[in-house]
């Protein structure tokens, strides 16, 4: 719990590349998913055309930074070999280098290997992490050496298994244990732009994602820019009976109530609606 009467400074902006973006706005991070598999939009851009036109869309619509994954995360499924995920990837990297050669971009990977290459070839400024450091033991030094942005993201064991009846005490003060170990030892890997992920729908059943949305302020104690990944997960189709694709009323709600607690990142499929969003926020003077 946050202590009585603490005061905490809430993160004014943060670089990424060599550009630092501010935080006075939440800004938007647009899902580019080159997967066959995902659990939304598993095989809608496999190819150069469409990635380049999903791209497009999304920074015209208000997206700041592009994910790009090519290894779903859904609960099950089953993570293709490194060099599949590298090869996925590269369609998708050349493209956007190509065709938006300014775009910040970040990928979505927990293997050092493809952060490396990612970086070194394709000039990628971020690396979105699902395991927090615990699928590859060699992220935290490859992020320090290479200088870019990290998001530290929570997850109870690995995609295969993390929803075979996830057990917490109290889900935000463990994850809050995690967000304290996992910093310190970035930290000491000289990595100094990350972002807090708690991980919504990663090891966690529909209460315990409820719980961390209603105690998101909790932490802000770690005076780091917050990450909320809600869009279209089964915490809002589950309770309403739908489907994926019927979620975006139910996204655009959620999302609301994370800004409302403190967000300065939004990863969604659907930008216009998450830009929209945060511009009606904004004329609230909280």
């Amino acid at each position: 719990m946050i202590p009585s009467g603490q005061i905490f400074i809430k993160p004014r902006n943060i670089r990424i590349g060599n550009r630092l973006l501010s935080l006075e706005k939440p800004l938007i991070m647009g899902i580019i998913n080159v997967t066959p598999d995902s659990f939304y939009d598993g095989g809608m851009y496999q190819t150069r055309e469409l990635v380049k036109m999903k791209a497009g869309r999304m920074l015209e619509e208000g997206a700041a930074i592009l994910d790009v994954g090519a290894c779903s995360t859904r609960p099950g499924s089953i993570e293709p070999d490194e060099e599949t995920e590298k090869e996925r990837l590269s369609v998708a990297l050349t493209v956007l280098r190509s065709e938006h050669p300014d775009s910040v971009i970040s990928v979505d990977t927990y293997r050092s290997g493809i952060a490396e290459w990612a970086v070194k070839e394709h000039g990628v400024q971020m690396i979105n992490d699902v395991s927090g450091g615990n699928q590859d033991p060699k992220m935290f030094e490859t992020i320090g050496r290479l200088r870019v942005a990290y998001v530290l993201m929570h997850m109870l064991g690995s995609p295969r298994t993390m929803q075979d009846n996830p057990k917490y005490s109290d889900v935000v003060n463990e994850i809050s244990l995690f967000f304290a170990a996992r910093i310190r030892k970035l930290t000491e890997s000289g990595v100094a732009d990350i972002i807090l992920d708690p991980g919504f729908g990663f090891g966690k059943t529909l209460d315990h994602n409820y719980d961390l949305l209603a105690r998101l302020p909790e932490f802000r104690l770690f005076e780091r820019p917050l990450l909320v990944g809600l869009s279209r997960k089964s915490m809002i189709y589950s309770v309403l009976k739908g489907a994926p694709e019927s979620s975006l009323n139910g996204t655009t709600v959620v999302n609301t109530l994370a800004l409302l607690k403190g967000a300065e990142f939004l990863r969604v499929h659907d930008v216009k609606q998450a830009h929209e969003c945060i511009q009606l926020i904004d004329q609230i003077k909280l």
